[in-house]
């Protein structure tokens, strides 16, 4: 699946694919708002750097792992691509579509009220799912072994970022050859890192997004030959990066100055922990998210240092949230595309 923007221009005037068009860059902008924030916590909490700095660092690495990773390996995005069916019903299907996005942003919306750091990857495909499964057809639609590689990299991004944020915790606290200004110099590099990952995967799987709207308006769901063209990896990039500096203070304070605090030695650890987990996700395909895999990482290495430990009442707090994330929006999708199809 390959889109010309020439083509893409010509199929816009149809009022429901831009809707879809609309409500997919409203996912993007919110993801950078509100997932953005995870990357550059730790710099943030330790000081390493000021907030908007990092928020620019964010975006421009945002918008370089976008570009660089999807040209080399975007598979990512096809994993979302391939996730459900909804029908050779054109209306229908871009209406479903409409739904499964409008629950990402109200999920993702009251989840930044409370402060709490969820994950648009997975109300994603919890959203997709749901809409799905309210067309003829129901669970029918959702595709298995797709649904299994997203719930294989929630699992394993959390248990990987865990012990890797342990695993790199050890050392940079023994380590008394270099000082903590050091430390926070190199946390530059970690939120970079960071940033740059969660640009290689949030934006791919919005980009499957954006490629399905295109292909169901056309009627066509052909994932042989499936290519995300340039023009679409710098349109999804630019709008994270917009979300990206709209900055997110309040997740920030959340997970890195009330669940666990860190000096820049174990901020650096949690970011290198981090990044090397996301790195490793996306070189393999799976769907993974940058908020439960930073978290992860900081937690592990909180967890490495006896005497400062994390705020556990707090990271159940934020656990809860991503448990309830797969069938909360899943349900919402699910009635949202009820109603929408109920119009038609």
């Amino acid at each position: 699946m390959t889109v010309s923007f020439g083509s893409f221009l010509s199929q816009l005037s149809d009022p429901a694919l831009q809707c879809v068009v609309f409500l997919t860059l409203c996912v993007i902008l919110v993801n950078g708002w509100t997932d953005a924030p995870n990357a550059i916590a730790t710099a943030v909490s330790t000081r390493a750097l000021p907030f908007h700095t990092a928020v620019r660092l964010a975006a421009v690495c945002n918008l370089l792992g976008v570009t660089v990773m999807t040209a080399f390996n975007a598979s990512v995005a096809e994993s979302i691509y391939t996730i459900a069916d909804f029908g050779g019903d054109v209306r229908g299907a871009l209406c479903a579509l409409c739904a499964a996005l409008c629950a990402i942003v109200l999920w993702s919306a009251a989840a930044w009220v409370f402060g709490i750091p969820t994950s648009e990857s997975h109300a994603l495909v919890a959203g997709i799912t749901g809409a799905a499964a309210a067309r003829p057809g129901g669970l029918s639609n959702v595709q298995g072994d797709t649904w299994f590689r997203v719930v294989l990299g929630l699992v394993v991004s959390v248990i990987l970022g865990f012990l890797l944020g342990r695993l790199c915790g050890f050392p940079a606290v023994r380590d008394s050859r270099r000082s903590p200004a050091f430390y926070r110099r190199a946390q530059t590099g970690g939120a970079a890192a960071m940033a740059f990952f969660h640009g290689a995967q949030d934006g791919q799987k919005f980009m499957g997004v954006f490629l399905l709207g295109v292909a169901l308006a056309q009627g066509r769901r052909d994932t042989e030959t499936f290519l995300v063209p340039m023009w679409l990896m710098v349109l999804c990039a630019l709008t994270m990066a917009l979300g990206t500096s709209l900055g997110g203070k309040r997740i920030i304070d959340t997970v890195g100055h009330e669940m666990v605090c860190l000096d820049a030695r174990r901020g650096f650890a949690a970011d290198c922990a981090g990044a090397l987990c996301l790195l490793l996700c996306t070189l393999c395909g799976l769907p993974v998210s940058t908020t439960h895999t930073k978290t992860a990482a900081m937690l592990g290495v909180g967890s490495s240092v006896p005497g400062h430990p994390p705020d556990w009442k707090i990271a159940r707090s934020i656990v809860l949230t991503w448990l309830l994330t797969f069938p909360g929006c899943g349900v919402i999708g699910y009635f949202m595309a009820r109603i929408f199809l109920s119009f038609l």
